[in-house]
C-alpha cells in the first residue's frame, strides 16, 4: 500500500522485537514510523516529531505510559493515542480512557485488528478536522477561563487576575494549572507533578515542583504563608482545591 502523504505514526515500546515488528509492518503499509523506547524519549519525540498518532505501551522505563499520556492531554486532545499493553486488567482501562486515551488494544493482538483501528482513528481525526491542525491547537477537558476564589485564568490569553493584578502566566505555570484542576481535591506526589508536569523523571530535584508552588502561592493566595487553595501534605506533595 502506497500512501501519498504518509501519516507519521509514534511507536512507544521498549520491547525491540514489538516495536521492530510494529516498525515494519507500519512501513509496509505505508506509513512512517518513529520508535521510543521510553517514556522521556516519548515525549521528547512526541514534541518533535510531530506525529500524527501514538500507539503507547503503559510498562515503560523512565516515565510510564499513563504519565506520558496525561503530559500529552495538558496540551493536546486532539491527536489520536491508542493504548497497546500487557495490562488487561479493567481498572487499567479504565485509568487509560479517563486520562484521554481513544483506544485500547490488550497485548498479544492480531496485527490486522491493530491495523484497522490504526485506520479508523485517523480517518476520525480527519473528519473532526484534520490532525495536522489539531496539534496546532491547545484543546483539552480544562475550561477556558477558571475562577476560584477572587481569582481568575483565561487560558487563551495566558493570563490572570489576582491579588496582584493582572499578570501573564508562563506556559508551565499554565500547564501546572491544568493539572491540578484536572485533579482538583487529590493529592498529587512532587513525582507525579513532575512526571506529568514536566516530562521529567524521579532524577529531577524536587525543588523545581516546590519553587513553582511557591509562585502559584504568591500569585492566588491571600495569604502565601497561609495557603487554602494549594496545600501541603507532608510526605506526599500538594493538593489543589476550593469551595
Amino acid at each position: 500500500m502506497i500512501r501519498k502523504n504518509k501519516k507519521r505514526i509514534l511507536i512507544v515500546e521498549d520491547e525491540s522485537h514489538i516495536a521492530e515488528g510494529l516498525k515494519l509492518n507500519l512501513t509496509l503499509q505505508g506509513y512512517s514510523p518513529i520508535i521510543a523506547r521510553d517514556g522521556g524519549d516519548a515525549l521528547r519525540r512526541w514534541k518533535t516529531e510531530r506525529p500524527d498518532l501514538i500507539i503507547l505501551d503503559i510498562m515503560l522505563p523512565v516515565i510510564d505510559g499513563l504519565s506520558v499520556l496525561q503530559h500529552i492531554r495538558l496540551e493536546d486532545d486532539q491527536i489520536p493515542i491508542l493504548i497497546l499493553s500487557a495490562k488487561s486488567a479493567h481498572n487499567d482501562k479504565i485509568k487509560g480512557l479517563s486520562y484521554g486515551v481513544d483506544d485500547y488494544l490488550t497485548k498479544p493482538f492480531h496485527l490486522d485488528e491493530l491495523l484497522l483501528r490504526i485506520e479508523r482513528l485517523l480517518k476520525r481525526c480527519a473528519w473532526s478536522g484534520g490532525c495536522e491542525d489539531a496539534r496546532d491547537t491547545v484543546l483539552d477537558t480544562t475550561p477556558t477561563v477558571y475562577v476560584f476564589g477572587g481569582n481568575t485564568i483565561d487560558f487563551r490569553t495566558a493570563t490572570a487576575q489576582c491579588r496582584c493584578g493582572r499578570i501573564h502566566l508562563t506556559e508551565q505555570e499554565l500547564r501546572l494549572m491544568k493539572l491540578f484542576i484536572a485533579h482538583r481535591g487529590k493529592p498529587l506526589s512532587r513525582s507525579k507533578l513532575l512526571k506529568v508536569g514536566w516530562g521529567y523523571t524521579g532524577k529531577t530535584t524536587t525543588r523545581t515542583v516546590d519553587n513553582f508552588i511557591v509562585r502559584l502561592r504568591k500569585y492566588f493566595e491571600e495569604n502565601p504563608k497561609k495557603p487554602v487553595f494549594f496545600k501541603s501534605l507532608r510526605a506526599v506533595g500538594y493538593v489543589f482545591d476550593h469551595d
